[in-house]
């Protein structure tokens, strides 16, 4: 398992193809803050929440100057079928073989109904305008975790 990011480290790049088939990288979002958030699969309970919850954030993360990106393992079409339906204002990005969560230690053994498993690590990552690690957020929760979140970025939770 990859070691995980600490605040202050590099941001790994990564090359990943959107809900709408297009290529996006870490690397072309210089200038612009990001919050990366890692979760297990689309149009599941705790993942549908999540998503929801950052949609209905992202007018003040977005004044705040931040572009929000989420991943998982699911395909691009199964990506875009979940931002239609859910109305998620944000790109998903499609990552199958878990290459970038390894790159972000989003990938690992966890505990899941009694059962170590190896899976997504539900985790979010907050980088600055230079491509470093601002915050590090691990083993998330997916109710109540954008409310925390906007706290720790000094923005007013709802």
């Amino acid at each position: 398992m990859t070691e995980r990011l600490q605040p202050g480290d590099l941001a790994p790049d990564f090359s990943l193809v959107d809900d709408h088939g297009d290529t996006v990288t870490l690397a072309s979002l210089r200038g612009q803050r990001v919050i990366l958030y890692f979760y297990p699969q689309a149009f599941t309970p705790g993942c549908t929440t999540q998503a929801c919850d950052f949609r209905d954030s992202s007018a003040p993360l977005q004044a705040a100057g931040y572009t929000v990106l989420g991943i998982s393992r699911d395909s691009v079409e199964k990506l875009a079928e979940f931002r239609e339906e859910e109305h998620l204002p944000f790109p998903l990005l499609s990552d199958p073989d878990h290459a970038v969560h390894e790159a972000y230690a989003a990938w690992g053994e966890k505990l899941n109904y009694g059962k170590t498993i190896t899976g997504v690590l539900r985790s979010t990552f907050v980088i600055d305008a230079e491509g470093r690690v601002e915050q590090t957020f691990y083993n998330t929760k997916a109710t109540g975790h954008v409310n925390m979140l906007r706290k720790k970025l000094g923005l007013a939770a709802t």
